[in-house]
């Protein structure tokens, strides 16, 4: 027997929780989403390894010692994969292929995608909670673009590095390969994702949505993008620096500024039209955090 539907007037037109609980579950969000994109990019870099028949376990990491960072941040495990005998044996470029797995395959092909889609199937069924846990995915794998292009791009070591060495290529080379869809995947983002996701997600409070603001852009331009303020060379050193100092406090002014803006125009007519809507019946009134008519649901 199929349960019943809620009545539209019982729904909650946006996550209603507390701001206590709100910081908790964004702080959760942020970490589980950097830790699935995370595993699925070093996992790439394995299991192309695999496939091309320099590694023998593709599930097999190299996991640091386990630390209160580490937890947090996955810092220090890798893809296990060593490069040195793929090179010595005249294979370079599958070296390159390898070392561009993760932030390609893992990344642009898996946890970006598949991110848009969660998205899109949690706001089909109006479940706020999984839509914001799949914008932080998305987040996650936009600041893994960042992170190899452009802020590690001209550095000699890691997976850049690897890169260029196997393809040839030098870093101009790179920052054109995949500069360019990694700037279309900025713009879309900012232009379309961004701002559609948060007002769906909190549409008549806009200090979440600022504070969803600030934590994107401090995600992006502060934790990914100071990927090369300790590690690589001086360009990523700059590269770094410029991305926590300036490009982090302007995005976060600008688009902070839009949501006010909006906030503010959008106030004088959305409560009229909010119940002409009602009325009509044609407003969408979405449901609670992971929940149906009928019971609980987290799926």
């Amino acid at each position: 027997m199929t349960p019943q539907r809620a009545s539209p007037t019982n729904e909650k037109p946006e996550l209603d929780w507390s701001w206590p609980a709100f910081v908790a579950l964004t702080a959760v969000q942020m970490w589980a989403a950097h830790a699935c994109v995370f595993f699925i990019h070093e996992y790439a870099h394995s299991f192309t390894a695999w496939v091309l028949g320099w590694k023998s376990n593709p599930l097999a990491l190299h996991y640091a010692r386990p630390t209160l960072l580490v937890l947090l941040t996955q810092l220090g495990i890798s893809e296990n994969v060593d490069y040195a005998p793929i090179f010595a044996s005249g294979h370079g470029r599958q070296a390159a292929i390898i070392a561009a797995a993760g932030v390609v395959l893992g990344n642009a092909l898996i946890t970006f995608p598949l991110s848009r889609w969660a998205y899109a199937k949690a706001k089909r069924q109006a479940l706020r909670g999984w839509a914001m846990f799949a914008y932080w995915v998305c987040v996650a794998s936009v600041g893994n673009f960042i992170d190899y292009v452009p802020v590690r791009t001209f550095t000699n070591e890691g997976d850049m590095g690897t890169l260029q060495r196997g393809f040839g290529w030098s870093p101009w080379t790179v920052l054109l390969v995949l500069g360019i869809p990694t700037a279309i995947a900025l713009v879309c983002f900012f232009l379309r994702i961004e701002p559609s996701t948060l007002q769906w997600l909190s549409p008549s409070t806009p200090a979440r949505r600022i504070v969803l603001v600030v934590l994107t852009a401090f995600a992006l331009f502060c934790f990914y993008g100071a990927a090369g303020w300790f590690e690589g060379c001086p360009t990523s050193h700059m590269i770094s620096v410029v991305s926590v100092c300036a490009v982090f406090p302007l995005m976060t002014l600008v688009r902070g500024v839009l949501v006010r803006r909006n906030s503010i125009s959008g106030s004088a007519v959305s409560p009229g039209a909010l119940e002409k809507a009602t009325h009509s019946g044609t407003a969408l009134r979405p449901k609670a955090f992971g929940r149906r008519a009928g019971g609980p649901r987290y799926s």
